[in-house]
């Protein structure tokens, strides 16, 4: 005679199996929600703003974050004795080096706040950089990794030049030396950065660092900047010599002149990989201090903006200027050869606002 007991607890234990599987599959849709929707609203910051294609019009800029994000691992402050720390406002993520190349005198006691900017080639880096390094107590070195690969070679490459830059005994001419209040550079994405950024992001939170994310909404005028500058600087029609960026209308006129012809095949598939390095960068740094910044902002009111970031390092608010003239100031549909077949390309596809942008 069989015993009928077994199958009655099997029976029993069915709708807790069903439950249990419920739960787990529930919980795995909603992770796999929360990370789609964190996915299209960096996706939406990097890429909207654009004019609409049929109003014409720009829409209101996204707010950028000026708040700094906290991390529980705070730097230790070493505040030389002679400096009364009560004078000091705010000694959260600030440093007071000692350099080896020179003595900062009656500054030693001016607190130090290390940052580093991280965009893209041809995203108004250069132009920001000018106007950071106008501030009389900033020091921006440029792109220090673009200089020589083995500088970003290593991590253990990277952090010696990191050291030397925080320290203050980086030499360039953006260097200022003693009364140094915020010092750092400009750090491309394709230098280094992403290949070592769980170290990099670190050591940024480790010592500091604020980060300022700069890029660019409209990605096909970078996309035309891109072209126009590989152009300069194979061809060399200033005299001779290649410029990626100019200080006279002159030249500027000049460099304008070159309408390039954009390969349509590939025109998608390069934004679409553009747009996804901004977006894994923000993401991957997203639990740095940091701000991010649009260039298409700072051409419509940089002062506003560039306040913004005086506050983000908390220094003493100037009027900020740039000897740089900005090269192509004519609408799209004249600085590019094949501008029809781009319109073709681009219109029902996400990009599409791109081709309406007016900003000079």
């Amino acid at each position: 005679m069989l015993n009928p007991k077994p199958t009655k607890k099997s029976f029993h234990a069915l709708p807790i199996i069903v439950l249990c599987s419920s739960t787990i599959c529930s919980f795995y849709i909603c992770l796999v929600c929360f990370h789609q929707i964190n996915l299209q609203l960096v996706s939406k910051l990097l890429v909207s703003d654009v004019p609409s294609p049929r109003h014409h019009r720009i829409i209101s800029p996204l707010e950028p974050r000026t708040q700094p994000v906290h991390v529980s691992d705070i730097p230790s402050i070493n505040i030389p004795s002679q400096c009364d720390h009560r004078r000091i406002a705010d000694l959260e993520w600030t440093h007071f080096p000692r350099p080896m190349s020179f003595k900062r005198g009656e500054c030693e006691c001016t607190p130090v706040r290390f940052f580093a900017i991280l965009s893209m080639q041809r995203s108004g880096s250069g132009w920001f950089e000018s106007l950071l390094n106008s501030h009389v107590n900033v020091s921006s070195n440029g792109e220090i990794f673009n200089q020589r690969r083995s500088r970003s070679s290593s991590f253990s490459s990277i952090t010696k030049i990191l050291n030397q830059v925080y320290n203050l005994d980086w030499m360039s001419s953006g260097s200022k030396k003693e009364c140094t209040a915020a010092v750092g550079l400009k750090w491309m994405l394709n230098q280094g950065i992403m290949k070592y950024h769980m170290e990099i992001s670190e050591y940024f939170k480790k010592r500091g660092v604020y980060v300022i994310f700069l890029f660019r909404r409209n990605l096909l005028r970078r996309h035309i900047s891109l072209l126009a500058n590989s152009y300069d600087g194979k061809f060399k029609p200033l005299n001779g010599k290649h410029k990626a960026h100019v200080n006279s209308p002159k030249e500027a006129s000049l460099l304008a002149r070159f309408k390039p012809r954009i390969n349509t095949t590939s025109l998608i598939r390069e934004l679409e990989k553009t747009q996804r390095s901004g977006i894994r960068a923000v993401k991957l740094f997203k639990d740095t201090n940091n701000i991010m910044l649009f260039y298409e902002d700072l051409v419509k009111n940089y002062t506003w903006k560039l306040q913004d970031v005086m506050k983000f390092l908390k220094l003493p608010e100037k009027e900020l200027k740039s000897q740089q003239v900005k090269i192509h100031t004519e609408v799209l549909t004249e600085q590019v050869m094949n501008w029809e077949k781009v319109c073709r390309t681009l219109k029902g596809s996400r990009f599409e606002t791109f081709l309406y942008s007016n900003y000079l």
